[in-house]
């Protein structure tokens, strides 16, 4: 997406506006698992029988991959536009609103330190996400080629972390058509 375009949507769907990021790649750490196992639970025990799924995604949950140090967790609703079946129970959590646009949200934790992205249960968004999680994990050539991106793109500045996330779009597409080889 064209700067001003992704300006233009961040605009819209960001709570509290864009924020200016240095991005920081971590080696792989084996306490992500556990930690998104802790946020699990507690994802799990605020909306209850609203959560169709709970899974970890991203870069943390590809065991040998450097990431951000930020456990990004995929929750899938009935319908992620029907903020009472969730969103106040995030919130009295402890989790902040970050993002609303039509069909997601995403709450962090008030360190930064964790994303809970969340869609309907049918949407290809999810799909997506799952499909790019367990390529990497399956393809030492695609994980290893990712890594190197984000490295690259990590020693740039970036006037929010979408962009940053926006530059890697080409690679993702890449990585999602050969996910069947």
């Amino acid at each position: 997406m064209d700067r001003d375009a992704l300006n233009a949507h961040l605009d819209k769907a960001l709570i509290g506006g864009r924020e200016a990021v240095t991005i920081t790649i971590a080696d792989y750490d084996p306490a992500w698992p556990t930690r998104f196992e802790r946020e699990r639970a507690r994802v799990e025990d605020a909306i209850q029988d609203a959560a169709i799924r709970i899974e970890h995604i991203g870069s943390t949950a590809v065991p040998g991959l450097a990431a951000k140090p930020i456990v990004d967790i995929l929750v899938t609703v009935a319908d992620a536009d029907d903020d009472a079946a969730f969103a106040a129970a995030l919130v009295e959590a402890g989790y902040e609103l970050r993002v609303c646009e039509p069909g997601h949200r995403m709450f962090r934790t008030p360190q930064r330190d964790v994303h809970v992205h969340v869609w309907a249960d049918d949407d290809p968004e999810v799909d997506r996400y799952l499909a790019l999680r367990d390529r990497l994990r399956a393809s030492p050539d695609d994980r290893a080629a990712y890594e190197q991106l984000k490295r690259e793109l990590a020693s740039r500045d970036w006037e929010d972390m979408n962009h940053y996330a926006d530059a890697k779009s080409g690679m993702i597409v890449a990585v999602l058509a050969r996910r069947n080889d």
